[in-house]
């Protein structure tokens, strides 16, 4: 269950037993909501949210994220094919500037 990045109290994730479509988790004070990235033509067409398990993040903890995961969308989709497909380690970061 790697960690890709960390965010001003946020923990952005995936699962190690993952499914299509590209997602990731974010996780922020026990609350998740889960991000389907839709890439086509190999551009970013949509974040899809939907709730996980639990209480999912609140409206502006959810705006945050989502703003959070449309900017980093075509990195999170390459650590996924790293992680996923190419069965690659993939690195946490940490941003430390607000996007």
């Amino acid at each position: 269950m790697p960690t890709i990045y960390e965010y001003f109290g946020f923990v952005f994730k995936f699962y190690s037993l993952e499914h299509e479509p590209i997602h990731i988790h974010a996780v922020k004070a026990g609350r998740q909501t889960i991000f389907d990235i839709i890439i086509e033509d190999g551009k970013l067409k949509d974040v899809r949210k939907r709730d996980g398990e639990g209480m999912p993040l609140t409206d502006k903890e959810e705006k945050v994220a989502r703003e959070f995961v449309e900017k980093y969308a075509m990195n999170i989709t390459e650590k996924w094919i790293n992680y996923f497909i190419m069965k690659k380690n993939v690195r946490r970061t940490i941003i430390k500037k607000k996007i």
